[in-house]
Order: structure tokens, then sequence, then C-alpha cells
């Protein structure tokens, strides 16, 4: 299949450029090895390179069985295995609602033209990793790749320590429990006559 998108010229085609130079091939290597390592399949492309790993991507399979590996049950219920190009944008939009589910949020997930016309990788990306993050915090003990989403760390004070903790001066210079100079004059007030 052809692309049968027009050449893209001015600044459309400045803005392409700087979405292509945000692509990382080495978040793309890490990518592909904690896919594979995570789904058990090789991916179809081995080839290093975004338009590489567009068409391992593409038809969103790869990542539906990644999400539903990753949740433990089945996040995407029907994985599309036609060629038509609905049903392969219909499973990248299955993907990112069942990102959406698993704990990301709008900010995170890339649009389906993103993926499927090649449009901007970087964002595919970088919601790859911010899935991989979430995979812990929601209980998959395998590897992952990217930062660790913290967890809460609530603390519990008694009565002694918190009273001992308002004795101790903020780290604000002349902080005097909320008074301020309103009703304060300093010398004549200035008188502006019309």
């Amino acid at each position: 299949m052809g692309d049968t998108r027009a050449k893209k010229s001015g600044l459309s085609a400045d803005i392409q450029k700087k979405l292509n130079a945000k692509y990382s091939e080495e978040q793309e290597r890490q990518c592909r090895q904690w896919i594979e390592a995570v789904t058990g399949e090789t991916l179809i492309d081995q080839e290093i390179g975004m338009n590489h790993f567009n068409k391992c991507l593409k038809d969103g399979t790869v990542l539906c069985k990644l999400i539903n590996t990753l949740n433990g049950e089945a996040l995407v219920k029907k994985i599309n295995t036609s060629s038509m190009a609905f049903k392969q944008m219909e499973n990248i939009s299955s993907f990112l609602d069942a990102c959406k589910v698993f704990g990301l949020k709008d900010g995170d997930c890339f649009q389906t033209p993103d993926l499927y016309e090649n449009q901007n990788m970087s964002q595919v990306l970088a919601t790859i990793f911010a899935v991989s993050s979430f995979a812990t915090s929601n209980g998959f003990s395998g590897p992952t790749i990217g930062v660790k989403i913290a967890d809460e760390n609530v603390r519990e004070f008694d009565e002694a320590t918190l009273a001992a903790g308002k004795a101790v001066l903020s780290g604000q210079t002349g902080w005097n429990k909320g008074a301020n100079q309103a009703g304060m004059n300093i010398g004549n007030t200035r008188h502006i006559v019309d």
C-alpha cells in the first residue's frame, strides 16, 4: 500500500522535521527489547529505524497483546487480524482506550494517526515508556523500561510531634502567623487632584 498523503510543505514540513528529529533510536531499541520480552514474540521487522518500527506496530496487534499481557487479563477483548485500514486503526484505538483504563492520562497517549500514518513516532515511544512505568504499579512483576511511578507514602504523626513542628520557625524570613501591614501609614498620603 503506497503513501496516500500529499508531501508536506512550508510550516507543516518544518513541524514534521522537528517531530522526526525528536525520535530516538536508542529508545526504540529499548522498546523493541521490552515488547519482545513481555509478549514473548519477535517483532516482524528487526531493522532499527522509525519507519521499520512503525511497520511492526502499525496494525495494532502487538500493542493490544502487550497491554493484555501487562494487565494479566484482556483489556482489549477482540484483536482484529484483518489487513483493512479501519480494522487496524480500531486495534490502535482499542489499545489507547486500554491504556487509559490501565492508568495513563490523555497527555501520555499518542493519537491514532501518530502511529498509523507515521506522523509522530516519538510520541508512540513515549506512550510505550509510560505503559511500562504504570505496569509495576498495576501488579506486573516482569521487566520494565523508563521511570518507576512513585508509591504513596502516607505518614502518621502523633500530637507531640505535630506540636514540636509548630515551634520550629518556617523557612520564610519574617513569618508572623499571617500578620501583614494593611492599614499602616508612614508619613502623609499623596493627594491627587483632577
